[in-house]
């Protein structure tokens, strides 16, 4: 396949990067790339996705000798966008082409060049695309008239949110811009179902020609997995502090502020540390991450912002507190280690809590298994259609009121509620009407216009924050109810970048705090986002307390002393291919190891059943006192699936709710909030009663 790419390509491929052959998914993707098909690229963390997407479009570029911006590269994150340009920068200058970066953070001055000498790869945000076609200042016509392929990166972080839908909407906007289908590739560690996850990228253009690309690369090495007890931050922090002297290592944590706590407890034990997470300012992040990748004893301490393919050097461990949330998350962690020849990939898990271990466990069953989340969109992305109508009147100025449709084709971000949204936007005053055609209305300028709709032009809202200033550097951001407004004597002193600071001058109307290092213990607390557990997951867990241990992982005594205890601890509330309804101390329970979305459409659908008065989680169910098993299975045989409960607050949590019908928001946060196909599952199979009571 080689002979398919250009020839001066192929000459600095084997004389500038000294690679004697490119890697099994970089030969595999050049033909249908170059072919002009669809594609979903998928390999490991550094399996060479982007030259395998960005080698045969630099050829298409030269061989069809395209021009201008011919090709976007979309990244989730900015500091990918970052990391990736200097790289494809060089590639594009072999062939004489151009690469440049645009998104929030480049100057004004960066981006009046790049439209003078526009480039041949544009690397941004869907964001920052979103940005360019409503600005005044940029002539998106011109600048994407020669466009003819997108690479979009980490593919699978978009298609699970709302992002995703978003992104097509703006590609399917560009492509009519362009006027002609856009090639489609995305890059991808491996996901559960990537036929799926290429059928949504390509949009409304599902009759495209496509491919998946995903050669085997070779039996993988062997990874080196242990799961350890530790029961607090300061624990884990002496384990770390104590184990691999001398090695580069990498611990992943769930918060902001778990990653504040225990970076401070390392550096309170003089280990060289890190910090990277995404209240910290881009300079703070930027300072740590090249930090990091030139030293060689340290360890950094990230959230999910390096999960990603962010370049921090080579790793020699990856460490995890507690559990990821998911199998292909650990993936992506796993895969930074074990790059270099004669290396394997290791993690090592730390938990703090007796059910963190099960969660590890449960989680690297289903790894050991072979089984990986599919990727799924969420499902009524009303919100979205209701925004990508406002940002279109934006765009063009004025739409038409009954053509506006044809801007995105079928994709299926407009259902048959689309209408619904059109007539409310007008009813509400988001868009008035002069004859046929409809421009933005007083409502949307009150609500979003702020900063020329700054606000309209991003799916998600950061809660209010304060912004920390150490004299002249920008730390980062925290929140102004938890840390700042709260009443209580003696000095503030808060967690920032891993280092205590007393907050000294509040400027309240620019919403910025000037502080000074302190000795005294700091406080870091953000607001909470995870959800609840899978049905794969939380069936994973089931399956290790009914005795595996996963393959291939190694349980210090700690840990699995505390597996022992727990399995004797849930005896009675397991059954092999069974669930179990169990009365214990007065509670009628039933246990569904079935996931938190299953379990809370099980509450809504089963009201003669279960009581409604609980906080539901992902393993059992409280259900109403004096039933039998009579009455139970009954109740079972007749489950139709309802909506969970949707409140008002759940509802503002959606972004752009307010521009669309109050009833069509509720059915979307529902929607969203449900597992219909596992409640039904979990409410047809076998049922082991364990009363203590005759029925």
């Amino acid at each position: 396949m080689l002979d398919r790419l250009h020839p001066a390509l192929v000459h600095h491929v084997v004389n500038t990067l000294g690679w004697p052959s490119l890697r099994p998914l970089q030969e595999a993707a050049i033909e249908p790339v170059l072919d002009g098909k669809d594609a979903i690229l998928l390999a490991p963390t550094a399996g060479g996705k982007t030259e395998a997407a960005c080698f045969p479009l630099l050829s298409a570029m030269e061989q069809r000798r395209w021009h201008g911006v011919s090709v976007l590269y979309v990244c989730p994150l900015r500091a990918l966008l970052n990391n990736l340009e200097g790289r494809l920068a060089s590639y594009a200058a072999w062939l004489g082409r151009t690469a440049a970066v645009w998104h929030g953070d480049v100057p004004t001055s960066e981006r009046k060049r790049i439209q003078l000498d526009e480039p041949d790869f544009l690397l941004t945000t869907p964001e920052s695309l979103e940005a360019m076609l409503v600005s005044t200042k940029v002539d998106a016509r011109r600048m994407f008239a020669g466009l003819r392929a997108v690479v979009v990166d980490e593919v699978h972080a978009f298609a699970g949110d709302d992002r995703g839908w978003h992104l097509l909407a703006v590609l399917e906007r560009l492509s009519r811009l362009a006027g002609r289908p856009l090639q489609r590739i995305g890059l991808s560690a491996t996901v559960g179902n990537p036929t799926e996850l290429l059928a949504w990228l390509q949009g409304s253009g599902r009759e495209r020609e496509r491919a998946v690309v995903a050669p085997q690369a070779g039996a993988a090495t062997a990874a080196e997995l242990t799961v350890d007890h530790v029961g607090t931050v300061d624990n884990a922090a002496k384990v770390i502090a104590a184990l691999h002297g001398g090695e580069k290592r990498l611990v992943f944590v769930d918060s902001r502020r778990r990653a504040e706590e225990l970076g401070a407890a390392l550096r309170a034990r003089e280990v060289t540390t890190f910090l990277s997470h995404s209240s910290l300012s881009a300079q703070e992040r930027r300072r740590s991450e090249q930090a990091f990748a030139e030293a060689r004893d340290c360890v950094i301490v990230a959230t999910s912002t390096l999960e990603l393919g962010i370049d921090v050097g080579d790793l020699d461990r990856v460490i995890q507190l507690d559990a990821p949330r998911t199998v292909a998350s650990f993936l992506q962690r796993l895969g930074r280690t074990g790059r270099r020849s004669g290396t394997s990939r290791n993690c090592l898990f730390l938990c703090l809590e007796q059910d963190a271990v099960l969660a590890a466990a449960g989680l690297l069953e289903r790894w050991a298994a072979g089984w990986v989340e599919p990727i799924v969109a969420p499902p009524r992305p009303r919100h979205i259609a209701a925004q990508q109508i406002l940002a279109l009147a934006l765009q063009e100025n004025t739409i038409g009121r009954n053509t506006w449709r044809e801007w995105w084709g079928d994709l299926p971000l407009f259902d048959a509620e689309a209408d619904a949204i059109m007539n409310h936007l007008l009813a509400e005053g988001y868009l008035e009407l002069d004859g046929s055609m409809a421009f933005i209305g007083p409502e949307a300028e009150r609500k979003f216009g702020r900063r020329y709709f700054s606000d309209l032009l991003a799916v998600f809202s950061a809660p209010p924050e304060f912004t920390v200033f150490a004299g002249r550097d920008e730390l980062g951001k925290v929140g102004d109810e938890v840390l700042l407004a709260d009443e209580h004597g003696g000095p503030r002193v808060l967690l920032l970048a891993g280092r205590a600071w007393q907050v000294g001058h509040i400027d309240w109307k620019r919403r910025r705090c000037f502080v000074e290092p302190s000795d005294l213990p700091g406080r870091a607390k953000w607001g909470s986002t995870g959800g609840g557990l899978s049905f794969e997951l939380a069936r994973g867990q089931r399956t290790v307390l009914l005795g595996t241990d996963p393959a291939g992982v190694s349980f210090t005594r700690r840990a699995a002393a505390v597996l022992d205890e727990l399995r004797a601890h849930h005896t009675g509330n397991i059954a092999a291919e069974a669930t179990v309804v169990r009365s214990e101390g007065g509670d009628l329970r039933w246990w569904t190891w079935a996931g938190t979305a299953a379990n809370r459409s099980l509450q809504a659908s089963l009201p003669g059943l279960v009581d409604p008065r609980q906080r539901i989680d992902d393993r059992s169910l409280r259900l109403l006192p004096e039933l039998t098993s009579k009455t139970i299975n009954a109740g079972l045989r007749t489950l139709t699936p309802h909506a969970p409960e949707v409140n008002d607050q759940a509802i503002t949590g959606l972004k752009f709710a307010a521009a669309l019908p109050v009833e069509l928001a509720r059915d979307t946060v529902a929607a969203r909030l449900a597992d219909y196909e596992h409640a039904r599952q979990a409410a047809t199979e076998p049922r082991r009663f364990r009363l203590d009571r005759a029925d």
